[in-house]
């Protein structure tokens, strides 16, 4: 059977950023163009990149959370692109998983092998025991049902009998019921839908029955459970409680009453007749929305018309006492917000939205089943679809462990949390500047949470020592909340910093670094940070007993922050990326403490180099765009600036080319073989050098057979877990036995192509051994320890060629830039860790000396 050729793009999707390769180290382009080469990041309150592994996954975002806010469709194409999101995150488990075709073909293909029953044996017997019939099937609901089963087969104590009767129910609905229910759940949920539009007549029979299953109300025993209060968090969100009866979704009549939830059911042309029997303007529905809520708040009630009391009080009784169908229309007649309400539910018909208290208890479900808050509706199809491919995948024990969350309490303490971050988060990150009124919520949901992580700590401290025996600790931690109170925590010596608590910022920041167990990845900046404040304030705030000299106090306190630096430099799990920044800092202390030179610190044999600036000349292409119209030149320019550069690619033939393509070629005429890789090579270099390491035993990482590489490869329990083997094998690659380590892997599993995260098998054997021959190994082993404590975040923001000269055994990364190009900060470190390690780095600027303007039709 011929396998499907994977190239580095499918491997590396999971990234955000498809790159390249070619099939030999002769440079060739035409199949693919580049990927776009910056990704874009943010500053983030504790001075990160927002992307950081140290747990910023967690923040809560429900599929509601950050999906488009589009109208209910018409169109069943609109409706394939319900599941669109703004910003995607795959889950550790999407991540794990081979990168397979998740698109509309690949799902009819799925369901029209579903009702022909040719299903593997495996999932048909997962699957087989749903009620619907042939030719009636969805990969949807059979993902959902899939994640419900499994969940309840392995971890079914963590739900009470409210909750397993809502399941039972559940699995008693119809068809139809499950599959409305399904797309509901994965468009934005928390929203009303017109019925008459929803448009799944292809799938559902009869829509409007099907939306009165659900709506039926049902009734629930007593739950043995009591209701749980948490810090931060003291009763659940309201609505969110199961009580006594529940239904899968709401009705809209008597639901709908206030005119905001009502327009937001409207189309366009039916917003536009409203507002124009409202009197307000607006040129596009968000305007049109926004005037027609302004307009409500501020004239609702009676006054809107000059009316009293007295002149209302026959159309009360009328209301009360008549029929409502012969109430008479007229606005003087009833408050504005209630006719206008009216006319649109009238208008609009019978809605359906799925009831909060079962659409949390699935997210629930869906948190338990993907070990993560960030799943979409490729999260829910992606499994299926990989246990269908022919895909050969490594050897490795599956454990799917059923004691992520020990107890129902624990869970939903850390559901709670997540919630309480996701405030937090929402205060600092998102909306911002905080102001004052936003830092001060923020420090007392600190001082709400701190008692308790401080308990926590003390209990998983306990389980490490005595419990867990086979490195499960690492992961296991990052489902207990105290994981979660630990980022709260951090965020909060932030909010303390800018109140100027400097003493008691120093006393936290303290007690997280004396614990090891949460948010490793966090510790080189908590150790800065504890260092400057040491250098800066702390000889003010904590006089040392029987020195009275303010200058003596001030070096008491910098010796203290000298030796701060020189236990984040001795810490093993203070990452590679802050050492040259504590290193600086030691440098400038023992100089300001006239330290005897002898004495000092030695950093040079890691000092940085600076990357070598180099200059490429080349003939650029200018694309013109019509300009025979105002708006169409606007147009045309504005996609003159956002389009990636085009040149000219004059040493293979004269055809248009990327920026990296026309330096590549400057380089390979200067003796260098080279790929524009942007890391797919150290990515194949590392899954080759690190296979054994990556699928060794760990309990709970591989939770499915068809993984890619374990759940907490991106996570920063990925190297605690395994730091053992990791060194072991750092020093082999140090050594110099990474080509046989190489020779082993590719002898084993070039011939079934065996599915491993980054690895691609287009790169030939031979010149991956040449590579080695060039590559110094204990340069390499850096490497490769930067790319084990953070995968996920240093996968991207390598420099974009990857060169090496077989004559002087040497290897170059070069960054090319063109004109308004910017390094970003993962760039930047990427940068500072390979000049670091001894590796030159060049920043390639590429100059037109020649610019051909073109027509761009």
């Amino acid at each position: 059977m011929v396998l499907q050729s994977w190239g580095a793009t499918d491997h590396n999707a999971m990234l955000g950023r498809g790159v390249p390769h070619p099939a030999s180290t002769k440079f060739h382009n035409d199949d693919t163009g580049p990927a776009a080469k910056r990704l874009k990041t943010f500053e983030s309150t504790d001075g990160e990149d927002s992307r950081d592994v140290s747990g910023d996954e967690y923040a809560l975002r429900t599929p509601n959370a950050y999906r488009d806010e589009t109208a209910d469709s018409e169109d069943e194409d609109a409706l394939e692109d319900e599941g669109k999101v703004t910003s995607i995150r795959p889950t550790e488990l999407e991540s794990a998983l081979p990168q397979v075709k998740t698109d509309k073909e690949a799902i009819e293909e799925y369901e029209a092998m579903r009702a022909a029953e040719d299903v593997p044996e495996d999932l048909k017997t997962r699957l087989s025991q749903r009620s619907w019939t042939k030719g009636k099937s969805s990969i949807y609901v059979d993902a959902f049902n899939l994640a419900l089963e499994t969940v309840l087969e392995d971890e079914g104590p963590l739900f009470d009998e409210k909750e397993m009767e809502v399941f039972n129910q559940w699995r008693a609905l119809e068809y139809e019921a499950q599959y409305l229910y399904v797309r509901l759940f994965l468009r934005k949920t928390s929203a009303w839908h017109r019925i008459n539009r929803l448009g799944y007549y292809g799938d559902i029979a009869d829509l409007p029955a099907a939306a009165r299953v659900l709506q039926s109300v049902r009734q629930l025993p007593k739950s043995s459970a009591g209701t749980q209060s948490n810090p931060g968090e003291l009763t659940p969100p309201e609505g969110t409680v199961l009580e006594s009866n529940f239904s899968f979704a709401d009705f809209s009549e008597g639901t709908i009453t206030s005119l905001e939830e009502a327009s937001s059911l409207l189309t366009l042309e039916e917003l536009k007749t409203i507002a124009k029997e409202a009197k307000v303007q607006g040129k596009n529905k968000s305007e049109l929305l926004k005037a027609l809520r302004r307009m409500s708040q501020r004239q609702s009630g009676l006054g809107w018309v000059g009316l009293k009391r007295s002149d209302s009080e026959h159309t009360v009784a009328s209301e009360s006492g008549g029929n409502e169908n012969d109430v008479d229309d007229s606005m003087s007649d009833m408050n504005r917000d209630k006719h206008f309400v009216r006319k649109i539910m009238a208008s609009a018909g019978s809605c359906i939205r799925l009831s909060l208290p079962t659409l949390k208890l699935f997210e629930r479900v869906h948190l338990v089943f993907y070990r993560s808050t960030e799943w979409t509706d490729k999260s829910l199809t992606t499994i299926i679809l990989a246990r269908i491919s022919r895909r050969n995948f490594p050897d490795y024990i599956v454990s799917r462990s059923a004691n992520i969350f020990p107890t129902r309490s624990e869970l939903l303490e850390f559901e709670a949390a997540l919630r309480t971050q996701f405030k937090v988060d929402n205060i600092l990150e998102f909306n911002g500047n905080p102001g004052k009124g936003g830092l001060e919520e923020v420090l007392s949901i600190f001082d709400e949470v701190y008692p308790r992580w401080k308990v926590l700590l003390k209990e998983e401290q306990r389980k490490e020592d005595r419990v867990y025996e086979s490195g499960e600790g690492a992961y296991l931690r990052r489902f207990s909340p105290a994981w979660v109170y630990t980022r709260i925590v951090h965020k909060g010596t932030y909010v303390l910093g800018r109140f100027k608590m400097y003493e008691r910022e120093h006393e936290v920041t303290s007690v997280l670094l004396n614990q090891q167990l949460f948010h490793a990845a966090r510790r080189g900046a908590w150790y800065q940070r504890k260092a400057l404040l040491e250098e800066h304030y702390m000889y003010n705030l904590q006089p040392p007993s029987g020195i009275s000299d303010p200058e003596q106090q001030k070096r008491h306190w910098k010796r203290i922050s000298l030796r701060t630096c020189e236990a984040g430099l001795q810490d093993k799990d203070c990452h590679m990326i802050y050492h040259y920044d504590l290193q600086r800092r030691i440098r400038k202390l023992e100089k300001n403490l006239k330290i005897p030179k002898r004495e000092q610190h030695d950093f040079g044999h890691v000092l940085l180099s600076q990357p070598v600036e180099v200059t490429v000349e080349g003939i650029q292409l200018k694309k013109e765009y019509p300009t025979n119209k105002r708006r169409v030149s606007a147009q045309g320019e504005e996609r003159q600036r956002s389009t990636k550069t085009i040149w000219v690619d004059e040493a293979e033939g004269g055809g248009e080319c990327s920026v990296e393509a026309m330096c590549l070629s400057d380089y390979r005429s200067r003796g260098f073989k080279g790929y524009h890789a942007e890391g797919g090579i150290i990515r194949t270099l590392f899954a080759y050098l690190f296979y054994d390491v990556l699928f060794v035993y760990i309990p709970n990482v591989f939770q499915t057979a068809y993984q890619t590489c374990p759940l907490d490869l991106h996570t920063d329990a990925f190297f605690p877990s395994r730091a053992s083997e990791i060194n072991h094998r750092l020093v082999e690659i140090a050594n110099g036995s990474a080509a046989d380590i190489i020779r082993a892997v590719d002898e084993r599993e070039r011939e079934k192509r065996t599915c491993i995260i980054g690895l691609n098998w287009d790169f030939e054997l031979d010149d991956l051994l040449e590579i080695l021959t060039c590559f110094d190994g204990q340069a390499l082993a850096t490497v490769c320890k930067v790319m084990a404590q953070e995968y996920r975040v240093r996968g991207g923001g390598m420099p974009d060629l990857f060169l090496w000269d077989t004559e002087k055994k040497e290897v170059v990364f070069s960054e090319v830039k063109s004109e308004n190009d910017r390094l970003s900060d993962t760039q930047r470190l990427w940068i500072h860790v390979l000049t670091g390690a001894g590796i030159r780095v060049e920043l390639c600027n590429a100059v037109a000396r020649e610019v051909k303007v073109i027509n761009a039709e």
